[in-house]
């Protein structure tokens, strides 16, 4: 009787226990993990624009418009006519080079669709604080680049009823690509020597030649404080792409000049500025540069070793 009584128990525990999870599993999916994406979380993420227009909200921007709000937001990378600065890419010109050695790519002389150019800009611009661009900013400025592009005249205003009838010159070279998947074999031996690979142009933090010039002369220069060695990482993973070409404004790392001035408002000024953000006659700085994962002590260490390592 016992042992029976002892298997019964048994059973039912179990059986408890499958219906428990089955349950759990029903209500938060497979593996219990996450919640079901409400429609405002959907619609958050459905911002794609298709080249036929479908997927543009309401809203118009004229080419006047767009030009004080281009050289106010885009100028700084992208130069007051689309010429691009330093190593920025270029929107305007580059017409019939495509076919030349070295081709002259821009939203004009290679870009397919007019769409392409209003959805980059509402995704990814301004470069330093994407997705802050309203409706009508975003049609403003595309309506400006496509005009330094001589594709739209300058009373143009472009709105989601006229972006589709927009021909941009390169579209028909654009097709679908009917070639079969390949695959290649990954280079295990005979590879080549790292060592015998020249770098022709370096980009500042980032390549190695640039790091070698730099420790050969941090002997000459004075030594980091603690909170500068500390804030360093942080400027190299978050802050050198502004800082270190001078991006919307952004005080180079060596620009002495430049962080004087800053400085002269007290470093508590500075590092306030760093954390919550700041907007100045020549140019803007996001909250914690764009990272808003990075603590108050980081931005501040960072603050720190751009001021000593300038």
């Amino acid at each position: 009787m016992f042992s029976l009584n002892k298997v019964i128990i048994v059973l039912s525990i179990i059986l408890a226990t499958f219906v428990s999870g089955n349950t759990v599993a029903a209500e938060t999916g497979h593996f219990g993990l996450g919640t079901k994406a409400t429609k405002a979380e959907i619609a958050g993420w459905d911002i794609d624009v298709r080249p036929d227009g479908q997927g543009l909200p309401k809203g118009q921007g004229s080419v006047s418009q767009g030009e004080g709000m281009y050289e106010a937001k885009c100028a700084s990378c992208h130069g007051m006519f689309g010429e691009g600065e330093g190593r920025w890419p270029p929107l305007a010109g580059g017409e019939d080079s495509l076919t030349e050695d070295r081709p002259h790519k821009t939203v004009g002389s290679y870009w397919p669709y007019a769409s392409t150019l209003w959805d980059y800009i509402n995704r990814a611009m301004p470069f330093p604080a994407p997705q802050t661009l309203s409706v009508e900013e975003v049609y403003a400025i595309s309506a400006y680049v496509l005009y330094l592009n001589d594709l739209v005249e300058d009373d143009f205003v472009l709105t989601q009823d006229n972006l589709a009838s927009i021909k941009m010159p390169n579209e028909a070279n654009f097709y679908m690509d009917d070639r079969p998947d390949t695959s290649n074999t990954r280079c295990m031996k005979n590879c080549k020597d790292p060592k015998k690979i020249i770098v022709v142009e370096s980009l500042r933090g980032i390549t190695p030649e640039q790091e070698a010039s730099e420790s050969s002369t941090a002997a000459s220069k004075p030594k980091l404080s603690a909170a500068a060695i500390e804030g360093k990482a942080t400027y190299t993973s978050s802050c050198v792409v502004c800082h270190g070409s001078g991006v919307a404004g952004a005080p180079k790392l060596d620009d002495k000049e430049s962080w004087a001035k800053r400085l002269e408002q007290g470093m508590d000024t500075v590092v306030k500025h760093a954390i919550d953000g700041y907007m100045g006659e020549n140019g803007m700085m996001p909250p914690k540069g764009g990272n808003l994962t990075l603590t108050d002590e980081q931005v501040k260490n960072a603050v720190q070793y751009m001021v000593e390592a300038e």
